[in-house]
This record gives C-alpha cells, structure tokens and sequence, in this order.
C-alpha cells in the first residue's frame, strides 16, 4: 500500500527530495505520491517536518 500526504503538509519539498523513486510531486494543494511509484519505503515520513505523510489504507 503506498504512502499518502494529508492535509497537514506544508508543502516544504523536503519528501520530494528524499524519494528515491521520484514519486512525490506538487499537486493543486500540496505534494502528493503516485502510488504506482511508491514502493512503501517510508524515507518520505521519516524526513517529514509536520508528520503529515503516512502508510495508506
């Protein structure tokens, strides 16, 4: 299951950096990840200042 940003990002770009597959992108109201790219990893919620990234459901 990927991971998914909530609406507590802050749209820092800090989890865009960390990806190592390049899933995490700007969206209309803050990063998203593309599921097909994410590979359940989690670099991206461990680097997140605000904690707004989780496993999805």
């Amino acid at each position: 299951m990927a991971y998914v940003i909530s609406d507590d990002c802050v749209s820092c770009g800090t989890c865009e950096a960390e990806c190592p597959n390049e899933a995490i992108s700007q969206g209309d109201e803050h990063f998203e990840i593309n599921p097909d790219a994410c590979v359940d990893c989690g670099t991206c919620a461990d680097v997140c200042p605000t904690e707004a990234i989780h496993p999805g459901e």
